[in-house]
């Protein structure tokens, strides 16, 4: 698949779609982009689409089945987007580390394909207020989910969740308290967590 360059292109690279609810254009939409005028379009929209299909599918699916509509804050970026996030503050990490993450067409360092997104669960946000956490989510996707990283945030409870070929399997918050929850090899990575998210719901997945 060639690179979109018309509005009919990107129409249809827009249309296509990822797992059962979710189509491309969902993960497009860029504030940096929007605000400085840049096309947030990837360079190998045949790597995008396989690295998205497989964070829908496998993470976003899942998650919007058990606890209802997710929302989407930040996708996929092109490097020019990232690149300009990253040097500008505007907390995108660099593009050498979001190859694979949020750069869903760039495959990282081990070669890997990956892609990343940072989202809202309403669900939990409606009951933070009522003692819900942001761990208790972590671990529940933990428990429950192939993911390759977690990595929470303070505004409604925000954060990035990872699909890649290779899991790292690496969960880490911006939430006090911050930095690291776990990642293998700590004691606390295998077992059950299910005490950490009583009243949550039972996946609605097979």
């Amino acid at each position: 698949m060639r690179k979109p360059g018309s509005v009919r292109s990107m129409e249809e690279f827009g249309r296509i779609r990822l797992s059962r609810t979710f189509f491309m254009r969902d993960f497009l939409y860029s504030d940096i982009a929007a605000v400085e005028g840049m096309a947030n379009v990837p360079d190998d929209p045949d790597l995008a689409v396989a690295a998205g299909r497989g964070l829908c599918e496998n993470l976003l699916e899942p998650l919007q089945a058990t606890f209802g509509r997710i929302a989407i804050r930040s996708a996929y970026r092109s490097p020019e987007v990232n690149g300009f996030g990253c040097a500008h503050f505007h907390n995108c990490g660099s593009n050498e580390r979001n190859r694979g993450r949020h750069i869903w067409d760039r495959r990282s360092a081990d070669g890997g394909m990956g892609a990343m997104a940072t989202i809202v669960v309403p669900w939990l946000v409606d009951r933070l207020p009522l003692g819900a956490t942001w761990q208790a989510m972590a671990w529940w996707v933990h428990d429950h989910l192939p993911y390759s990283e977690l990595q929470f945030f303070p505004k409604l409870a925000a954060f990035n969740i990872g699909w890649h070929e290779k899991p790292r399997r690496h969960i880490s918050s911006f939430v006090a308290p911050r930095g690291l929850l776990t990642k293998p090899g700590m004691e606390n990575h295998d077992g059950d967590h299910r005490a950490h998210y009583a009243g949550f719901p039972a996946p609605a997945f097979a």
